[in-house]
């Protein structure tokens, strides 16, 4: 073993012994013998106990440490830490900016347990307000976690949309008489994307890859056999495919769906199109109506396109108002009023859904029951100050282990609407969680069932629980479910919104937005309801302020 992977070993045995407060001294030793044999200018592998006991800064118990690493690849008191310590923990104390001090803040006073945890929390303004953080700190961790992602190879669809764009806009400008389009996952709208396809159609592949290999659009370009393959700054792999123009429009539908969409089409095709002018003829001469990009996905919508039922997909412009939001009163940003002026004079929305976190939510300054009482008080004043719009007394309240909802019958029933979500023990057993969600689900009170996976994107698995009984249990208990739009979370996940839909149960979706800015993010949840093929008359939020006031009025009834 080399000298720089036993001072790894020795700094994270250090780290883990400040992280649980073991004696300073003892960690402050190991830390600097870490260092100096991080600087040695020979092997310690090479010598004895005596000799390494000698060294400047080891000592005996040091050496006896480093002799047992060397035997048998770990430490048992390193292994005991660790067995103590949450796997994501231990990966937070990787992260560029933050020390075992601050990850034991972050861990024991916030509860937070993983990277995707915190990076959430970074998002949220979480951090700024812990003692020992500040949005210097906030900042320079959430930069260091979005550089990890990126350093895996996948990206979320919202971390490089802009860039997307931008990348097509300079290949137009490079190219002139050329068809440029982006096709492959981003196309579709998928939330995770690992590469960018574009397709040129050109009259001289030659000359086209060419200008692209002369140009400094791409790094690392390499030339495949039919494409060219190259990267962004930020390391994601783009695709190009050049054809000639004749062909354009069919390679730009063969690089946009799934195989199994592909084939789908083709297979009922009477003849393969050769050189169609444009997506619509492939899907004419497979006797279907168009399919929009984001749809083509396996064969889900092909027999609604066989039979002209495909539906409308809703749009941005199809939100009347916003629900799900937290402000100052828990751990937002921006004030009731605030917000509500944001959405009216910037978003020209109708009304706004106040959410914040409920009591048990300790960790987000959830609501005592006077501070519910306080915040409703000052809702009434702000609907009599505040003319054409509306805000609705929502709480966004917890579901405990039980399934029950964290505040008595007499509290619930004051709130307009009621978001009830799971924020902790994201572990249970299938079973356990699908009772868990139906007994929240089943609770008169309960409106909306919030993100119902728990899940963030790149970062933490979602709340396993049976999709079916859940959604099943929704439409029988006359319950939404949220498509939380955070980038981070996109859940309900797509893949379970046509069933949703076919059980007769209504989305809305959700901004989750912690201060104003976050409102924005409705645009990332339209993407994803548009890909799981949602329509603006199952859209709770696409109904008007007179329409949504009687749905919510019935519901408390």
């Amino acid at each position: 073993m080399e000298n720089k992977p036993i001072a790894r070993k020795l700094r994270l045995l250090s780290q883990l012994m400040e992280l649980h407060d073991i004696n300073p001294f003892k960690v402050k030793s190991i830390a600097n013998a870490a260092f100096k044999v991080d600087k040695l200018p020979f092997t310690v592998a090479d010598k004895s106990f005596e000799e390494l006991e000698k060294i400047d800064g080891v000592g005996k118990s040091l050496a006896a440490k480093i002799v047992e690493l060397l035997n048998t690849g770990t430490m048992a008191e390193m292994e005991e830490l660790l067995a103590a310590t949450p796997p994501g923990v231990v990966q937070m104390m990787g992260i560029k900016g933050i020390g075992a001090k601050k990850v034991s803040v972050i861990w024991h006073e916030m509860g937070i347990e993983t990277v995707g945890e915190l990076y959430y929390a970074c998002n949220e303004n979480r951090l700024i307000e812990t003692k020992g953080f500040g949005l210097k700190t906030q900042e320079e961790i959430r930069k260091a976690i979005e550089f990890a992602m990126a350093s895996s190879g996948k990206f979320l669809y919202a971390q490089i949309e802009q860039e997307a764009k931008q990348l097509i806009g300079q290949f137009r400008d490079i190219f002139s008489n050329v068809l440029v389009e982006l096709a492959g996952d981003f196309r579709r709208l998928c939330e995770i994307i690992t590469e960018l396809t574009v397709v040129l159609g050109t009259r001289d592949k030659e000359i086209a890859f060419t200008t692209v290999l002369q140009s400094d659009i791409l790094k690392k370009v390499t030339v495949k056999e039919h494409h060219l393959e190259g990267e962004l700054e930020n390391g994601l792999k783009v695709c190009v495919f050049c054809v000639e123009k004749r062909y354009f429009f069919k390679t730009y539908f063969e690089k946009t769906g799934n195989d199994e969409h592909v084939k789908a089409v083709l297979a009922r095709a009477v003849e393969e199109p050769d050189q169609p002018e444009s997506e619509e003829m492939i899907y004419q001469k497979a006797g279907l109506e168009f399919i929009m990009p984001e749809l083509r996905e396996g064969t889900t919508f092909i027999e609604k396109a066989a039979t002209n039922k495909l539906p409308q997909l809703i749009n941005y412009n199809d939100l009347k108002g916003t629900l799900h939001n937290h402000s100052t009163w828990s751990d937002g940003v921006n004030t009731v009023e605030e917000m509500a002026l944001y959405c009216r004079d910037k978003l020209k929305l109708e009304y706004l859904g106040m959410c914040d976190h409920s009591k048990s939510a300790f960790y987000a300054k959830g609501l005592s029951i006077e501070q519910v009482l306080q915040q409703q008080e000052e809702i009434d004043h702000l609907n009599k100050k505040i003319s054409d719009f509306y805000v609705f007394k929502g709480i966004e309240s917890d579901i405990l282990n039980d399934g029950s909802l964290d505040y008595p019958e007499e509290i619930l029933k004051k709130f307009d609407f009621i978001v009830a979500s799971v924020h902790s023990n994201l572990k249970m057993n299938e079973e356990k969680a699908t009772e868990r969600l139906i007994k929240a689900i089943e609770n008169p009170y309960t409106t909306i069932l919030g993100h119902p996976t728990g899940r963030l994107l790149l970062s933490r698995n979602g709340y396993t629980f049976d999709h079916k009984k859940v959604i099943d249990a929704c439409a029988a208990n006359n319950v939404v479910i949220e498509i939380n739009a955070n980038p981070l979370r996109l859940d309900l996940d797509w893949r379970w919104h046509q069933y949703a839909l076919d059980r007769g149960v209504w989305l809305s979706i959700n901004p989750d937005a912690h201060r104003n800015e976050g409102f924005l993010d409705m645009h990332y949840g339209i993407l994803v309801a548009r890909k799981g093929g949602l329509y603006k008359e199952r859209c709770l939020n696409a109904l008007s302020l007179q329409e949504i006031t009687q749905v919510f009025k019935a519901k408390k009834k």
